[in-house]
C-alpha cells in the first residue's frame, strides 16, 4: 500500500493500481505562522509572506495587494527555521500538516475564512493493488464516508478543470444531511482576479456536484485564467 496526502493524489491512477480508501478528514484549513503578528490582516503594508502554493499566493493577494508574497520551499522543519531566521514575517501552511508534526504552538492563526482549501486538503488516502481483496479488507474500517463523498466532489471539480496540486484552484465540500455543498474558486496568481462557484447536489452523486461547480467556473473564463499558467 501507499499513503498518500490527497490533495497531492492525481485522478488517473497507473494500471492495477487505485485509490482503495480516504481516512477522515484532519482540518482542511490552511494555517498563519508567524512570530510577530497574529494574523494575516494584522501584517504591516509590505511584509513578507512565504507560501510555495499559488492558490494560497492568489487568495493572500486578494486580500492583501499590499503584501510581497515570496516563494517557500522546504519540509516544514526547514521553512520554519527560514521564518525563525527573519527571511519572512509570516509563512502559510496546512494546519494539518503542522498538527500532524506536533507544531501546534507555532499556528497563530487559522485562516478559515480568508483561504479556501486545496481540494483534498487535510484528507489522507491510501493506493492499494485493484485485484488486492485481502488488503482492501484490512483497511476498509479506515475508509471515513462524509470525508470520502466531499473529496470526491472536490476532486471531480479539479479534474474537469484539468487542474492538478500546483494552480491556483480551491475547492471544499462539507457534507449537511442527504446533501454536499462545494465551493470552488480559481484565481489569477496576482489575486487581480477571483472566480468564485458553490452548488448543492445529492450525496448519491458527488462526482455530478463537482463538475457542476467546475462549469459554473468555466462560464466565468476559468479556463482562461488557467492558460496563463502555460504561456
Amino acid at each position: 500500500i501507499a499513503v498518500h496526502s490527497m490533495k497531492d493524489v492525481p485522478m488517473e491512477f497507473p494500471p492495477r493500481l487505485e485509490l482503495a480508501a480516504i481516512c477522515q478528514r484532519e482540518s482542511p484549513f490552511d494555517a498563519f505562522i508567524s512570530n510577530q503578528y497574529s494574523d494575516l490582516m494584522a501584517l504591516p503594508q509590505g511584509a513578507i509572506v512565504g507560501t510555495a502554493s499559488l492558490r494560497r499566493q492568489c487568495q493572500s493577494a486578494a486580500l492583501r495587494p499590499d503584501l510581497e508574497i515570496k516563494t517557500l520551499r522546504g519540509n516544514v522543519n526547514t521553512r520554519l527555521a527560514k521564518l525563525d531566521r527573519g527571511e519572512y514575517d509570516a509563512i502559510v501552511l496546512a494546519e494539518s500538516g503542522m498538527r500532524r508534526l506536533g507544531f501546534d504552538q507555532r499556528v497563530r492563526s487559522v485562516l478559515s475564512n480568508e483561504c479556501l482549501p486545496a481540494v483534498g486538503q487535510g484528507a489522507l488516502g491510501i493506493e492499494c493493488r485493484t485485484d488486492d481483496s485481502d488488503i482492501k479488507a484490512l483497511i476498509a474500517p479506515l475508509i471515513d464516508e462524509d470525508s470520502s463523498l466531499c473529496v470526491r466532489a472536490e476532486r471531480a471539480m479539479n479534474h474537469r478543470l484539468h487542474g492538478g496540486c500546483q494552480v491556483p484552484i480551491a475547492g471544499f465540500a462539507q457534507r449537511s444531511g442527504e446533501q454536499l455543498v462545494l465551493r470552488g474558486l480559481v484565481g489569477a496568481i496576482d489575486g487581480t482576479q477571483i472566480l468564485r462557484a458553490e452548488a448543492t447536489g445529492s450525496i448519491d452523486n458527488p462526482e455530478a456536484l463537482g463538475r457542476k461547480v467546475a462549469e459554473q467556473l468555466l462560464e466565468q473564463g476559468a479556463d482562461k485564467l488557467l492558460a496563463i499558467l502555460h504561456e
